[in-house]
């Protein structure tokens, strides 16, 4: 995390994101944003013209953002490579094959069309750290950036890299081992009319696979709609009646997968993780032979892990601040149970297809089915209660509440958590529960949730 301390007001944290065309999703912030960005470059390029990655997803607003965002960038003397629908992996693997100052990613990720956003990648390939993300602020809503104007013979290009697609390909199936194939698999790839649609079914065939594609018809209004990683209906119905291996699911800018097995049934994100780490283990490529996950992952594959060996060391909600903690202690894998995994030695970001690849070797590797791999976990019992709250007060402050949960954490025996938290977008407190028995469970929800709603409940 960046040092400065000051709440960000337009980003938080995957970016900037709203309704397109209501404040702060206009055409108009955009070309602030572009201005900025390309102000705050020029600073650190030392009299180089800096070079800016812009990409998007499938969203009919995404036209409107690309060329205002820009409109910006070259008109505060910094130059465009332009690439069209990527997966945001895509976009950051571009801005650091191309030895370009940034990335810029339009999108809302897995969010309904009518919702857009716009988020930065530095020159490596990871997400501007908050400092920059302030300064960038701080130009546009103090207005600074309106006054500045570069002079005519600085003002920048902007051109396309026609074989963008290909290069992410080719960098995609690179981190598929070379001695293994995926002939003889059938994939059901739900690609969720998003930003993968085209690479993602490419990457699956050309390494030899039968890919039965699903949502890779984007008309600019239905990413995400009824598809996607939210959605696993579609996918399930399609691997039970196609007779599929394994149903794949991304987001719409497919920085995020879910999985279900070959009879269609749901593949827990857990599980998944401890497939991945328990793998890289085993090769002997699990740094530190740490997992980074965040508070939400399920108390089970903390114990597992430890009984392998592994740590399990978590951080709050985040794909960012799951490969923060990755960089600080030079960790391998890291996750979140919703579907980001970030293989470091790899990719910079969490990337759905590469993140498929390495569940597939390991199918391939071990000639096991999904299934078959995701018994190595027993998950505990989890409830999520969300409370509507009209402040969001210390919960220090709430009389008894400290000492209720105490209490019934020594009821747990160590043998289940609790996690309370406001939601950083709703009047909304989390109650993340889980203990050995749904019983348990009942109880102590009850008893938290209840006091909650007695002292701040809407």
């Amino acid at each position: 995390m960046g040092t400065h301390t000051t709440p960000k007001r337009l980003f938080g944290t995957d970016g900037i994101r709203g309704i397109a065309n209501k404040y702060p999703m206009t055409p108009e912030m955009s070309l602030r944003l572009g201005k900025a960005l390309a102000y705050i470059l020029k600073r650190s390029c030392s009299g180089k013209r800096p070079k800016i990655v812009v990409g998007k997803d499938t969203r009919l607003s995404g036209y409107m953002f690309e060329q205002a965002i820009t409109a910006g960038i070259a008109s505060e003397g910094a130059d465009v490579l332009l690439v069209g629908p990527l997966p945001t992996p895509a976009i950051a693997f571009i801005t650091t094959n191309m030895r370009a100052d940034a990335g810029v990613v339009i999108s809302a990720s897995h969010n309904p069309y009518e919702d857009n956003g716009i988020k930065f990648f530095d020159s490596r390939g990871f997400k501007l750290p908050d400092s920059r993300e302030l300064e960038i602020e701080e130009l546009v809503l103090s207005g600074d950036i309106d006054d500045m104007h570069t002079p005519v013979s600085d003002i920048g290009k902007a051109g396309r890299i026609d074989d963008a697609q290909g290069r992410y390909v080719v960098f995609a199936k690179n981190t598929f081992p070379a001695e293994l194939s995926l002939e003889g698999l059938t994939i059901v790839l739900d690609c969720a009319n998003g930003a993968a649609y085209k690479v993602s079914p490419t990457v699956f065939r050309e390494l030899g696979a039968e890919v039965i594609g699903i949502g890779v018809d984007p008309d600019g209004c239905n990413i995400n709609k009824n598809c996607g990683s939210l959605e696993l209906g579609l996918l399930k119905e399609n691997v039970r009646s196609r007779g599929a291996h394994i149903g794949i699911a991304l987001d719409g800018d497919a920085d995020r997968v879910v999985f279900c097995d070959e009879r269609g049934d749901y593949v827990d994100g857990d599980k998944i993780l401890a497939i991945c780490a328990e793998e890289l283990f085993q090769a002997g490529r699990l740094k530190h032979n740490t997992l980074v996950a965040t508070v939400m992952s399920n108390m089970a594959l903390e114990r597992l892990l430890s009984e392998r060996g592994i740590k399990l060391l978590r951080t709050t909600v985040g794909d960012r601040y799951v490969v923060e903690e990755m960089r600080r202690g030079g960790y391998s894998l890291g996750g979140e149970k919703s579907g980001h995994i970030v293989f470091l030695e790899h990719t910079t970001t969490g990337d759905g297809t590469l993140a498929a690849l390495q569940v597939l070797a390991t199918m391939k590797r071990r000639g096991k089915t999904l299934k078959e791999l995701a018994e190595i976990l027993d998950l505990y019992p989890q409830r999520l209660t969300n409370i509507k709250v009209r402040d969001k007060i210390p919960f220090d402050t709430i009389p008894g509440l400290e000492a209720l949960i105490l209490s019934s954490e020594k009821k747990m025996g160590g043998k289940g958590r609790i996690n309370l938290r406001y939601s950083g977008t709703e009047p909304v407190a989390r109650l993340m529960i889980e203990a050995e028995s749904e019983q348990t469970i009942d109880e102590i929800s009850d008893g938290i949730a209840g006091l909650i709603v007695s002292e701040i409940g809407e």
